[in-house]
């Protein structure tokens, strides 16, 4: 008797536990979907005083820029997530496969932009591009977003290359396995973890960036993070608050597909081998 009762009672405290964290991960979505519908809701009232689909009906209109701003959000993040693969797969392994003079260095350069504060880092890419003429472009914040990036991309494949053992390389050349075969068939399907992860950081990272966006792009390049911010800060909460919901969608979205295409990766390759 005293078993099934606590038997019952972990299920059921895991029960609490897990309503418990979708309620804390839910609620700030559904404050944000109440105040989009709002027309005032000021403190202390517990309830909106009017509600209106004016927010909505701002956002979703063409001449907003909301769709534009969407899509070079989109464009400017895979091409950063690209750029950091094929720049963060040689230092990755590099890193990962040989000990040379200089290393611990080589890496405090690299992770820097995790640890310094974004505004310093900023401010000096701003003054480079100037010299540059990269600024008010999409190519120069494509560009800019590879320094906040770019670490954990590096970071993740790493981790990946260290815990892949050198010697199936070896014993796949043994067997016969050329080059391209040994990375093809060993290495990247080790790596895929390792990829995905970084390329969501890269994808999060990359649309959430302002500061960057806005002095790189001085305006003119105009993501959906640079429509979101003046709102937020003191706009109109209601416009403010459906551009976090269609922000948070984007994000999500991102992270699904990531999902899907690991998952459709990792059943081909069970269905190729069956």
């Amino acid at each position: 008797m005293n078993k099934l009762m606590m038997k019952s009672l972990r299920r059921t405290l895991r029960i609490l536990i897990s309503l418990l964290a979708v309620l804390i991960l839910a609620l700030p979505i559904i404050s944000l979907l109440i105040n989009s519908f709002t027309y005032g809701w000021r403190w202390p009232d517990l309830f909106p005083q009017a509600f209106s689909s004016r927010a909505w009906s701002y956002v979703l209109i063409p001449s907003s820029g909301t769709y534009r701003s969407i899509g070079l959000s989109l464009e400017i993040a895979s091409a950063v997530t690209i750029i950091n693969l094929l720049m963060g797969m040689p230092a990755a392994f590099a890193l990962a496969r040989y000990n040379f003079r200089g290393k611990l260095l080589v890496e405090g350069i690299i992770y820097a932009p995790i640890i310094i504060p974004a505004f310093v880092s900023t401010m000096g890419i701003h003054m480079t591009f100037l010299k540059l003429g990269l600024t008010e472009s999409n190519m120069g914040v494509i560009l800019a977003h590879l320094a906040p990036t770019l670490p954990y991309m590096i970071r993740a494949l790493v981790i990946s290359f260290q815990t892949l053992e050198p010697s199936l390389e070896d014993q796949a050349r043994s067997l016969g396995a050329g080059r391209w075969q040994c990375y093809w068939y060993i290495i990247l399907p080790h790596l895929v973890p390792g990829i995905v992860a970084g390329a969501s950081l890269s994808v999060l990272i990359s649309l959430s960036q302002y500061m960057i966006t806005f002095l790189i792009g001085s305006g003119q390049v105009v993501t959906l993070t640079l429509l979101l911010f003046p709102f937020i800060n003191g706009g109109d909460l209601a416009i403010g608050s459906a551009y976090a919901l269609l922000f948070a969608g984007m994000a999500g979205l991102a992270l699904y597909v990531m999902g899907w295409l690991l998952k459709q990766y990792y059943g081909k390759r069970l269905h190729f081998h069956l």
